[in-house]
């Protein structure tokens, strides 16, 4: 059972986003890099299947070169090895590009007897939140795929994927080879361990250099969106407040 699991370098989700005055990036010079939570379940999900039923894992990322530290990252966690598709930090790459490069990637395993039998995906990218790259890798690829996935099971040559719905789950069942992209919340994923991290430092990562596809998508401009706003009510200062407050709770039925 071999499984490759796509990550993106991405900046750190906790802190306020800021745009670059032209709205073209993320201002990045005072955030810290990761890869999305949904792909962090796609690393532990596929390190899982591999315990479970034998084979390699492998992840794959294409970004610049210090997005080897991701792959180390996802390597401490029990991924076997890593392929890193290497660009420039000031390189934009559309969907599909890097689904292109990405596909690109997988001829040359393949080339190399290498066939991959699961293909995870976040469900989107932390910064851009495209959603397209994973369906343009399945649809180039002629497999099927399942999206927005909380649920993933492989038995006998299939794998059962659980999408969440009002009221309920949808259940897929999907034949091997196959593609998947997955969201936070699909597993608990594990804590990189010291001697995982120092076996991560040995694991082999294959580099290179894809050429751009020509562009088939225009990006005019990123837009960060509104937080939540937050309101409060002033019901008055002291003792004069009491009585609007025996009002509030009697209004909300709590009194």
């Amino acid at each position: 059972m071999n499984v490759l699991v796509c990550v993106k370098r991405v900046p750190m989700t906790g802190g306020k986003i800021v745009l670059t005055a032209d709205e073209q990036a993320i201002a990045t010079q005072h955030l810290g890099f990761t890869i999305s939570p949904h792909e962090e379940c796609g690393v532990e999900e596929a390190v899982r299947i591999v315990e479970q039923h034998g084979g390699e894992s492998v992840v794959l990322t294409l970004g610049p070169p210090e997005a080897e530290e991701q792959l180390r990252d996802a390597m401490a966690l029990g991924m076997d090895r890593a392929i890193h598709l290497v660009i420039g930090d000031d390189e934009d790459w559309d969907a599909q590009a890097t689904a292109t490069a990405i596909l690109d990637a997988i001829e040359a395993e393949h080339a190399a007897g290498v066939d991959f039998d699961l293909i995870f995906f976040g469900n989107e990218s932390a910064d851009s939140g495209g959603y397209q790259v994973g369906i343009r890798v399945a649809h180039a690829l002629e497999r099927p795929i399942a999206t927005g996935l909380k649920g993933v099971a492989v038995e006998a040559g299939r794998v059962r994927c659980e999408q969440e719905v009002p009221g309920g789950r949808d259940v897929f069942d999907l034949p091997l080879p196959a593609v998947v992209t997955v969201k936070e919340g699909l597993n608990f994923p594990r804590y990189p361990s010291v001697p995982g991290r120092m076996r991560a430092q040995k694991k082999p990562i294959a580099s290179s250099s894809p050429t751009a596809a020509p562009a088939r998508l225009e990006k005019v401009r990123l837009v960060s969106p509104p937080g939540e706003r937050k309101e409060a009510e002033i019901l008055g200062h002291g003792p004069d407040a009491a009585p609007k407050v025996v009002e509030l709770l009697q209004r909300i039925g709590v009194a």
